[in-house]
């Protein structure tokens, strides 16, 4: 999950099966780094509840204009972390 070869401005990520309280863990870890702001999306709408998906889409984080390439790499790292815990994130990029 590298970040930092984009440059965009804002991502949404998901992680298959990760349940809500890691997405909040992961959220809470990545606003500790500074110039990047972090939240929650909604899962897709479906019909029928299913215990084996999460209760949340994913979280989305943005960078601040001012943000440097050692701000990128730090939220790599921590990304990189539950990566190899909880396997691979979906991103997608917000233009």
């Amino acid at each position: 999950m590298e970040t930092v070869k984009h440059k965009q401005k804002r991502y949404q990520l998901s992680c298959q099966g990760l349940p809500l309280a890691v997405y909040r863990e992961v959220a809470a870890h990545l606003r500790q780094v500074g110039k990047v702001e972090v939240g929650l999306f909604s899962p897709s709408v479906s019909k029928h509840f299913d215990y084996q998906k999460s209760q949340v889409g994913g979280i989305w984080l943005e960078y601040a204009e001012d943000a440097e390439d050692a701000i990128y790499q730090k939220v790599d790292q921590i990304l990189a972390y539950y990566q190899e815990k909880f396997g691979f994130w979906e991103k997608k990029l917000d233009e």
